[in-house]
């Protein structure tokens, strides 16, 4: 009868020299309230990670990628979308890489068949930056700083236009979207470019989206036309996400307030909704209310 309590303790004893490598990893990334640039494992590319105010050592948090725009850099997006301050009242890893093409004082990304703001389409000798942010979400998640089950991306103008490209090629990663100044549903497509090409955005799952833009963007406009990059209307890149997701019901348009509307398609499949916010008389600039996206994207869940 004494052998089941010798073999208890045993137990206990075998427990006891498990290595503490065993345990969860901590992030210690930087101080709570502080930006700081980390290299991403062994990519050899860097990004600016700040860490929210009053976070808990041992808590893995909700992440946010912030990706600049065409031209700019990791910390021009920081400045430009003010994400820093939300960071801290709502709690969540925020990161803004630098895109891998360099141009001219900053950085372009490589949408691929898509041309870059100088005209040139990326080529096989550019960097990848999806598979560079896929491995940016791994090393996070492996230094115990992030949820994999909650990460986001925005990002401005070519930036948006970049994350859009995450929801058709990285469904698999990101829980939710929010493209500022540059939704895109897939490349433009060659026969009539006033529409997405269904082939190049395939997304695994479906991807909730919220994307805000203003009604005066010459660079981008919401009505299509433009540059060689952007072409088909926004609202006809708002209707292929709803379609991707399986939305039942819209376009509802609805005021939000006097100067900002709202394009809504609901009753989607695992609740993906697709969600346009447009801004009357802003021009090419970021138009999000950063508050209202953070409740957006933290519905979500991968």
């Amino acid at each position: 009868m004494r052998l089941p309590i010798v073999s208890a303790l045993l137990l206990v004893a075998l427990a006891a020299l498990i290595p503490a490598a065993a345990a969860a990893p901590r992030c210690t990334l930087a101080e709570p309230g502080i930006t700081k640039r980390v290299t991403v494992g062994d990519t050899g590319r860097a990004m600016l990670v700040h860490v929210p105010a009053g976070y808990r050592p041992g808590t893995r948090l909700p992440l946010l990628f912030a990706l600049h725009g065409s031209g700019g850099d990791g910390a021009a997006i920081l400045t430009q979308s003010g994400l820093v301050a939300t960071s801290d009242r709502h709690g969540f890893l925020l990161a803004a890489p630098d895109g891998g093409i360099p141009v001219e004082r900053g950085f372009v990304w490589n949408i691929p068949g898509v041309p870059t703001v100088t005209g040139k389409v990326p080529g096989p000798g550019d960097a990848d930056d999806v598979a560079f942010i896929r491995a940016a979400i791994d090393w996070l998640v492996a230094r115990g700083c992030a949820d994999s089950a909650r990460v986001y991306s925005t990002g401005l103008s070519g930036g948006g236009r970049m994350t859009s490209w995450l929801g058709c090629v990285a469904a698999d990663r990101f829980a939710a979207i929010a493209p500022v100044v540059g939704l895109r549903a897939g490349n433009p497509l060659a026969a009539d470019p006033q529409r997405p090409d269904p082939a190049t955005c395939r997304p695994a799952k479906p991807m909730p989206v919220i994307a805000f833009a203003g009604d005066r963007d010459g660079t981008n406009p919401i009505q299509g036309g433009g540059a060689g990059y952007w072409q088909y209307p926004m609202d006809a890149a708002l209707a292929r996400w709803s379609e991707l997701n399986g939305c039942r019901a819209g376009p509802l348009r609805r005021d939000l307030a006097a100067d900002r509307y709202e394009q809504l398609y609901t009753q989607c499949r695992v609740r993906a909704e697709v969600a346009g916010h447009i801004t009357r008389g802003a021009g090419h600039v970021w138009t999000a209310d950063n508050d209202a996206m953070w409740r957006f994207l933290a519905r979500h869940r991968r």
